[in-house]
């Protein structure tokens, strides 16, 4: 298990994210960029290693009835995953509005999912369906946008980059 410090850094390592601390030596992480309400990202990490990451926007992913999910026992590297979905699930279009725009899914992903890609040097790009289109992001820049999903793998594949 990662100690509390350890989490503190790797969380720490995304810039998007302000600091704020709250109660009993606890740390939350807000996102103030988000579409949505919601801007906690990290809830309640703990000097005893505890916390939570916001990931009730991503398919797929067990959480609470709010949305949480418990870091106690996780990696470095799921960290790391769990909290770039996060933000990226919280920088995706309106949620509830999904169910009335069918013609915003393709091949079975929803508005919300996102796929990750590493390329050389450890760049990581992020690609994201929106709006009927696909995006592809560098951070929070804008790189590419296509109208299919094989475009936009194709021109990851092709730029020498690899799905993680």
């Amino acid at each position: 298990m990662l100690t509390f410090d350890q989490k503190l850094a790797i969380i720490a390592s995304f810039p998007e994210l302000q600091r704020k601390d709250v109660s009993l030596g606890r740390v939350n992480f807000h996102y103030e960029e988000s579409v949505h309400e919601k801007k906690t990202v990290v809830y309640h990490l703990h000097p005893n290693g505890n916390g939570f990451i916001y990931g009730g926007l991503i398919d797929g992913l067990e959480t609470d009835a709010k949305g949480l999910v418990n870091i106690r026992d996780y990696s470095e590297d799921e960290l790391k995953d769990l909290i770039a979905r996060s933000i990226t699930s919280l920088s995706a279009g309106e949620a509830s509005d999904q169910d009335d725009k069918p013609a915003a899914e393709e091949e079975g992903y929803r508005s919300s999912r996102a796929e990750f890609w590493r390329g050389a040097g450890g760049t990581r790009l992020t690609l994201l369906f929106q709006e009927d289109l696909w995006f592809v992001y560098a951070g929070n820049e804008l790189d590419m946008a296509f109208e299919t999903h094989d475009e936009a793998t194709q021109y990851l594949v092709d730029e020498g980059f690899r799905r993680e």
